[in-house]
């Protein structure tokens, strides 16, 4: 949980930024939908990334272990995310400001898509009989945490140095270095999670695999040779939770605070800071709500839970239009909305950890379920801000809702083709 809480923390700091900074830093010379569009491609980079990082920690989380993969991952994430902090901007360099960028987010890509499997398998591989789901759900813990830090960093520096998003000028002591101090502070925290990872042992699960000879040469021909159905439903089921966070967490905050307007021209007009402060209130129904949702798929199954889930995925969808209406709605329409999309997060991400594990042999478990939550992680997170603009720029806010929806059937329809995994051996396949 500590591990995941620095990695999430890196990866959101850089979410927060792409709308709040980026645009206006790294993208100056286009008008300001332009840069908001280019900053969330940049955004969605580390997203391709992750399945190629869950692909190279997968294969030495196969061969070598769980725990110096682990360090592996969080020392990647880490790097890249100092190194953010320290990057020159475009009037200092020009257009190797965003291409620079673009190579530090790609890497923290790298990182967390060998993170997430990884700290899955640490707990699932170790979890008491019947107890899988609720071990599992306590590095997805990570999550919410991490941004919650993010967001909360963020808010405090932006309150300290008196930042006005809508107001400021580009020489502004926020926009001049106080962003920086998020990226340059992963420095610290990551030695903390380097301490703690360094004193795990390695799981029982892979060990006994290891003595028992079943680790193969290459993990992901092994996985696609003999695994690809359960890798193609594991990404499906893993895509309408990524779709929905990214949307109510990244494009909305665009939405939220002005920068994009509805396609009749009607703008919402919160505050950065006030919109900052509603997301923290917010994410702690998805932290409340996380053990939650472990609690049930160990007691009633993965599948009916997800399940049900998701099918309230697909009705908060198509309450976009009356929700999100730029002439309706104020500070307390945005904070409900807030508080049902980051709940129902809560209760369908608790239980992923348990899940896509469970669909794999212990020798290809973590290239498997890497693969599977990194892949979705393209189809659904890297798209959704720029998806998203783009309909509620074109169409309308409610298209952004039909377009979670999609998403939510898509899930629905792969969650009836998996079995139940609650009572899968892990030491037996």
């Amino acid at each position: 949980m500590v591990g995941t809480t620095i990695e999430f923390f890196d990866f959101y700091i850089y979410a927060t930024a792409a709308v709040l900074v980026f645009p206006t830093l790294f993208f100056p010379k286009a008008d300001s939908t332009a840069a908001l569009l280019s900053s969330f491609a940049t955004f969605g980079l580390a997203f391709v990334a992750r399945p190629l990082g869950s692909i190279i920690f997968g294969h030495f989380g196969d061969r070598v272990g769980r725990k110096a993969t682990l360090v592996g991952s969080l020392l990647t994430m880490g790097i890249a995310t100092f190194l953010i902090g320290v990057l020159p901007t475009f009037d200092r360099v020009g257009y190797w400001a965003p291409a620079l960028l673009s190579t530090m987010r790609f890497c923290q890509g790298l990182g967390l898509g060998g993170e997430w499997s990884g700290a899955a398998l640490l707990a699932t591989e170790t979890a008491a009989k019947g107890k899988r789901a609720w071990a599992a759900m306590w590095p997805q813990l990570g999550a919410p945490f991490g941004f919650f830090l993010a967001n909360g960093v963020f808010l405090v520096i932006m309150l300290t140095l008196g930042f006005d998003a809508k107001t400021a000028a580009t020489n502004h002591a926020f926009l001049t270095w106080g962003w920086r101090i998020p990226f340059l502070l992963s420095a610290l925290i990551v030695i903390v999670g380097l301490y703690v990872r360094l004193k795990l042992t390695e799981t029982p699960v892979f060990a006994k695999a290891v003595e028992e000879g079943r680790r193969v040469e290459t993990p992901v021909g092994e996985v696609v040779r003999t695994a690809w159905r359960p890798l193609v439903i594991g990404t499906f089921v893993m895509l309408a939770t990524y779709t929905l966070f990214y949307i109510v967490t990244t494009w909305v905050a665009s939405y939220g605070t002005g920068k994009v307007a509805d396609h009749s021209g009607a703008k919402l007009a919160i505050s950065y800071v006030d919109f900052l402060e509603l997301q923290l209130v917010a994410v702690l129904f998805f932290a409340g709500l996380v053990p939650v949702s472990g609690w049930l798929a160990d007691r009633f199954g993965r599948r009916i839970v997800l399940l049900v889930i998701t099918t309230g995925i697909i009705v908060f969808g198509l309450l976009f239009g009356v929700m999100l209406d730029p002439r309706h709605t104020g500070d307390g329409g945005m904070l409900l909305f807030l508080i049902v999309g980051l709940a129902l997060m809560g209760l369908t991400f608790g239980p992923m950890s348990a899940v896509l594990p469970e669909l794999f042999a212990t020798n290809v478990r973590y290239t498997g379920s890497g693969i599977s939550y990194n892949f979705a992680s393209i189809l659904g997170a890297a798209v959704a801000p720029f998806i998203a603009t783009w309909l509620v720029s074109s169409y309308g806010v409610f298209w952004v809702g039909v377009y979670l929806a999609i998403t939510g059937v898509l899930t629905l329809l792969a969650l009836l083709t998996m079995r139940e995994t609650r009572d899968v051996d892990l030491e037996q396949v």
